[in-house]
């Protein structure tokens, strides 16, 4: 089967580019971070080397929350039955498109497979946020925090965590980290800010006396007071 020309920035390897082309699936993934997370692209890439435990037409090529759940479903029980250890975070952020967890993913069944390791590690986002992409870019361009929130927080996320205290806990510690990124900014630009020292900062500080420089003072104190 021909494919097109794969995508130049698609976030993977040069040698998993060319496993996923001869593996012959029915679509070749262009952007890793929507066809990877329903899973069933997943689904088939084990069953070219587990065709007893994979069978197609139980999985759907859908992006519906329901579609994700079911599929990854079966597929996370195939790792328990074949003591295969993949980060549920990695799985999560992979079926909530998150930045760079689809990325991960491809990578570590690549290192399940095919038992080799990768010579090219791509650069990912760990925590699974757009954290670098804002660094990219200007001040002046750089995500509010609603904005943060949206990009962080998909709407998937939140219907499948019915919790709303989690899901809470999720945007607090967006607000914080983006709260923690605004005092970098104003640290790297004060102009900008207008950030004007304060009165501590004004005011000189001088050097703390060494040991060996009080010692003599303390000496001679010492001797007066005896006189």
């Amino acid at each position: 089967m021909a494919y097109t020309q794969s995508p130049k920035k698609s976030g993977l390897p040069r040698e998993v580019l060319k496993w996923l082309q001869s593996l012959e699936l029915s679509f070749f993934p262009k952007n890793v971070r929507r066809d990877f997370s329903n899973g069933y692209i997943v689904a088939e890439i084990f069953s070219w080397y587990f065709p007893r435990d994979f069978h197609m037409h139980s999985y759907d090529n859908g992006a519906s929350l329901a579609a994700k759940q079911s599929n990854w479903s079966q597929i996370e029980r195939f790792f328990v039955k074949q003591n295969i250890s993949l980060l549920k975070e990695v799985i999560d952020g992979t079926i909530h498109c998150k930045p760079g967890a689809a990325e991960l993913l491809v990578q570590e069944i690549y290192t399940i497979l095919t038992n080799r390791r990768i010579q090219t590690i791509q650069r990912v986002e760990q925590d699974f946020t757009d954290k670098a992409y804002q660094d990219q870019l200007p001040m002046v361009a750089r995500a509010t925090a609603s904005v943060a929130i949206k990009s962080n927080l998909s709407l998937s996320e939140v219907i499948a965590e019915p919790n709303i205290i989690a899901n809470q806990h999720k945007v607090l510690a967006i607000i914080h980290r983006h709260i923690e990124q605004r005092k970098e900014e104003r640290i790297q630009d004060p102009k900008r800010f207008n950030v004007k020292a304060t009165l501590g900062e004004q005011a000189v500080r001088l050097p703390p006396l060494l040991a060996h420089q009080s010692e003599p003072n303390l000496q001679m104190n010492t001797s007066q007071a005896a006189c």
